[in-house]
Parts: C-alpha cells; sequence; structure tokens
C-alpha cells in the first residue's frame, strides 16, 4: 500500500519555503513529504472505522503546508508524521453507522467531515462547542485518545486521504454519499460545507450587496452556496453577488453559478461603488468608497486581499475571512474607524436552518448536488505524480483548473485518470 506521509523537518520546511517563491505547489518537490509503502493506521478504538479513499483533493490548507507557509499558530494541533488528505470520498471496509445514526454496509461510499472533536476524542462531557453542535470550535483537539490533529490529514494516528492503506474515521465524521453524485461530485461536499458555513455566519441581510474576493475552489464554492441558499429561502436573495476573479475561466463559472458580475479583482471596487451606490473620496493614490459592499467574503486570505476587502466594505458592514489567513500586515484603521466587523469562518458542524439545527454536511449533500460542483474537479493524479498534481494545484487558475485530486484507485491500478 501507498502512501504520502509528511514528516518533521526543519531544514525541508525552509526549502519548501523558498521553492514556493517560484510558485504555489513548487515547494512539493523538496517539502519533507515522500511516497512510503505503509500499512493502515489501527482502529483507536470503539465506533472508529477503516474507509477506503476513492478521491481525495488537494486544498489550500495542504498547499500552505507543502509551501512552508503555513502559520505557527498551527504547531500545537498537529502530530507528526502524517498523511494529507482531508477532502475524501471513499468506501466502507466493514457495516458502520453514520453521524445521522443510520446504518452502513460495507462498500457504502461515505465523505468524512474531517475534524477531530471530542466524540472522536473519546472525551466526556464533551466541550461547550461540541455539546452546542459547533465542533469545528472543538476545545480538545490536541487532547482525548489520539494524538493531537485539528482534523484528519492533519493528525498522526488517523492516516489521511492521500494513501491507497486507506484512514480511519470515527462515527461522528461519517456521511453516506447518495448514489446520484459521482465520486467527482463528492469530493467537493467538505469545500461546499466549508462555504455554506461562512455564508451562513455571515447574517446576510435583505436586499444587500455581496462581494467575494477571489475564485477558486472556495470562492466559486462560496458563490454556489449564496446561489443555493437564497434559492431555498435560506437566506434572503442579495442585490448584487459581485466577484473578483483573476482567470477568465473562473469568471465563466462564477457567472454560471449565479453570480451577478465577474470582474478581474482591481475591477472589483468600481463594480461595489456602482452597485451600492457609493461615492469616492481622496485622490487617484488613495481614493476610498464612502460606502461599499454590506458583505465582503474574502476568500484567498492574503495581506493584500484582506485589505482591498476592507476598503470594499461599508461602514458596520462585515469581512468573512473564508480563506485561510497567516501572519499578515493589514492596516485596521477602516476597521476601527467604519466599525466594521470582521468574522472568521472555519470548517462546519450543525447549523441553524429555518428554526431547526442541521448538519453542514447534510446542507452540503443538497447543494453540491444543485449546484453540480463536481464540474470543480479539473484533474486527477496518481499517487506517483504528487509533484506533478501539486503544482497543478498550486498553479490551477492560471491553467484553467479548479479542483486537482488523487486518485487513489487508479494509484492501485498503476495508472490514473
Amino acid at each position: 500500500m501507498k502512501a504520502l506521509l509528511f514528516e518533521r523537518s526543519l531544514p525541508r520546511f525552509a526549502a519548501s519555503r523558498i521553492a514556493s517563491g517560484l510558485g504555489s505547489g513548487r515547494g512539493a518537490r523538496v517539502a519533507p513529504l515522500r511516497l512510503v509503502d505503509t500499512e493502515a493506521p489501527d482502529l483507536p478504538g470503539e465506533g472508529w472505522h477503516r474507509v477506503s479513499p476513492i478521491l481525495s483533493g488537494i486544498c489550500g490548507s495542504d498547499l500552505a503546508t507543502l509551501d512552508g507557509r503555513s502559520s505557527r499558530y498551527f504547531e500545537p494541533l498537529v502530530s507528526f508524521p502524517f498523511v494529507p488528505g482531508h477532502e475524501v470520498v471513499g468506501t466502507l471496509e466493514a457495516p458502520a453507522t453514520a453521524a445521522d445514526g443510520s446504518s452502513l454496509d460495507a462498500g457504502h461510499r461515505v465523505v468524512i467531515q474531517p475534524v477531530l472533536g471530542c466524540a472522536a476524542r473519546g472525551i466526556e462531557p464533551p466541550c461547550p462547542s461540541c455539546s452546542a453542535g459547533h465542533s469545528g470550535d472543538c476545545e480538545h483537539v490536541a487532547f482525548g485518545h489520539i494524538s493531537p490533529g485539528i482534523q484528519t490529514g492533519f493528525c498522526s494516528d488517523t492516516g489521511g486521504g492521500w494513501s491507497t492503506a486507506g484512514l480511519v474515521a470515527h462515527e461522528s465524521q461519517l456521511h453516506a454519499v447518495p448514489e446520484n453524485l459521482s465520486d467527482n461530485d463528492a469530493v467537493t461536499i467538505e469545500p461546499v460545507a466549508c462555504a455554506l458555513h461562512s455564508v451562513l455566519r455571515a447574517g446576510l441581510g435583505e436586499d444587500q450587496v455581496v462581494a467575494v474576493l477571489g475564485a477558486g475552489t472556495l470562492g466559486l464554492a462560496t458563490v454556489a452556496a449564496l446561489t443555493h441558499l437564497s434559492s431555498q429561502g435560506i437566506i434572503p436573495l442579495p442585490r448584487a453577488v459581485l466577484v473578483g476573479a483573476r482567470y477568465a475561466n473562473q469568471r465563466t463559472l462564477a457567472d454560471d453559478l449565479g453570480a451577478t458580475t465577474a470582474l478581474p479583482p482591481d475591477q472589483l471596487s468600481r463594480a461595489v461603488r456602482r452597485h451600492s451606490r457609493s461615492m469616492t473620496m481622496g485622490g487617484a493614490s488613495s481614493a476610498r468608497l464612502t460606502g461599499g459592499a454590506d458583505l465582503v467574503f474574502d476568500c484567498v486570505g492574503s495581506a493584500d486581499s484582506i485589505g482591498q476587502s476592507l476598503e470594499m466594505v461599508r461602514p458596520r458592514g462585515t469581512v468573512v475571512l473564508v480563506g485561510m489567513p497567516g501572519r499578515v500586515s493589514v492596516d485596521l484603521a477602516s476597521l476601527w474607524h467604519r466599525e466594521v466587523r470582521l468574522v472568521g469562518a472555519y470548517a462546519y458542524g450543525n447549523e441553524s436552518v429555518l428554526g431547526q439545527e442541521q448538519s453542514t454536511f447534510s446542507l452540503a449533500i443538497d447543494a453540491v448536488a444543485a449546484m453540480h460542483t463536481g464540474r470543480f474537479v479539473s484533474a486527477t493524479y496518481p499517487l506517483d505524480r504528487f509533484e506533478e498534481a501539486v503544482a497543478h494545484a498550486g498553479a490551477a487558475g492560471r491553467r484553467g483548473a479548479v479542483k486537482i485530486a488523487f486518485d487513489l484507485q487508479a494509484t492501485a491500478r498503476g495508472g490514473h485518470r
């Protein structure tokens, strides 16, 4: 069995950071990531099950890790060595109980809700966040009977999706994949769940102007979430959804997913000004809006994108950080002066939907089916071509792609599709 193993190596971290200066994903060649022969991890205890991955996506957080650019904030929240891969669709090796209490047969396709909360860690009583259904905010991700790990794919005891040996998942993490969803659809459920959580976290009001900055997987999934949730009457219909997308294929997809308009990021502020009926003040080098978007989703997480988001949002508006930020330097004077609300949106759990609690993954399965997000998957690779796969993921937008994934069944066959 094969797996990609990520180990702790400060010299290789440094080398991958330097290599990634040539482009995201270029650090995989020198990162502490290697293809190894391995066995499936042991079952940690009762309620745990083996899953054989079919597809596993390459996420922005994976790229940040391989590029040596992830925040040091996460150091106590991971355990080495680990097998990456938290966007996973796979099959059960034996009968299991899903998170919703339903019974699943061996061979049933499942997706993994990767957060390793109190239930997975055998912690009783659960922390206040897990008790409230917000497992993404679990206070115990470094404790319990498994090693520290904020999610599957960052924990040494669980394995991850970048492996033909399989991984282990607790029943609280298992969600059945409906027969009408393809494998490509299913592997997008996790990022779509992130986007749905961010939209529901934002508190969209009536007749509001929304800006989405960034049109990679998370940005496009956020547009899809806005369209789906408003079509279901779960959130109000926005007056406009304006998307800053660097590449033409991203703009085409954003339009197709329901954006009012998609345009290059340097033109987004002008579109916000027009739709929000704002004026500008200051000279050409310091022009800023008097008003702005009611709500801005930053799906990039860089210093530039956070700064642009703060420039585009109206007084007392909201900026939601969907893309994972690291250590950034940003002028926060406008946040203070205009009383802007800055909101983090991480992971998933349960959501309040029309007065009822519903799991984010359940919502995501419906949204994926309705919005056909399997089309995000642009290419798949076997594990032995991981350097090529990661480089493709790092340059996805420029190369006309969105989501790159590993095909673990192809790896086992010795080929790829």
